[in-house]
């Protein structure tokens, strides 16, 4: 997923940033509220993490501005205030959900993926095609009975071409979703990651190139 995080302290920043990362999320880190909204207006994120005491712009006004764009991402809300009116406050704000600081890094990991399970049409929890089963909660490939391991960019893009189930997702597309804000769009990441990806899925090739349109996975769902 494609994830947005907006916190003041650098160093928390930063951390929840790797941890996600860790989990092949594509981050981007803002630390104030009105680079928040910059971003938002550039990329669509799938979750934004929105720390509510901000500077410049609160991160109350962040989550009104986004839920009134009536944007398909979804809202973690951070704060050192531990009250339930509070939370009830931040929910109140259009947030999907509200995490009082200090956290467990894995709790707010299992949050940002069962946001992500909500800002997309719903898919199962294992993907299957063409003899490919992908747990995206175990991190774990396998083709026809062998485990795969890749790591954290080629196991993105392998997710997102199967989410498609069967259709064609374009360079652009698996750059806005897998790569962070620092990604070159001319870059040839794609391209090298996907060769990468076919060498480690064997033989037959189901990794489909559709010449100036993007990517596939060929063969059957399952």
């Amino acid at each position: 997923m494609r994830v947005l995080v907006v916190e003041d302290e650098p160093l928390l920043a930063a951390a929840i940033a790797e941890w996600l990362r860790g989990e092949a999320h594509a981050v981007d880190v803002v630390l104030a509220g009105d680079t928040a909204l910059d971003r938002l207006g550039v990329h669509d994120y799938d979750v934004v993490v929105l720390d509510r005491d901000l500077p410049a712009v609160p991160g109350d006004e962040v989550c009104r501005t986004l839920v009134a764009a009536n944007r398909d991402t979804r809202v973690l809300m951070l704060t050192a205030a531990a009250e339930i009116g509070d939370r009830v406050a931040g929910l109140s704000l259009g947030a999907d959900d509200y995490l009082s600081k200090p956290f467990a890094f894995a709790e707010l990991a299992a949050r940002v993926a069962a946001l992500g399970r909500r800002s997309r049409p719903a898919s199962p929890p294992l993907l299957h095609r063409a003899g490919i089963s992908l747990d995206p909660a175990a991190h774990r490939v396998v083709r026809d009975g062998r485990e795969i391991t890749l790591p954290r960019k080629e196991f993105a893009v392998l997710a997102e071409l199967l989410r498609a189930d069967g259709a064609v997702v374009s360079a652009e597309q698996l750059l806005e979703k897998a790569w962070d804000e620092h990604a070159d769009p001319f870059t040839t990441a794609v391209k090298i990651t996907i060769l990468k990806l076919r060498r480690k899925l064997g033989d037959p090739p189901v990794v489909e190139t559709i010449t100036g349109v993007g990517y596939r996975i060929g063969g059957e769902p399952g």
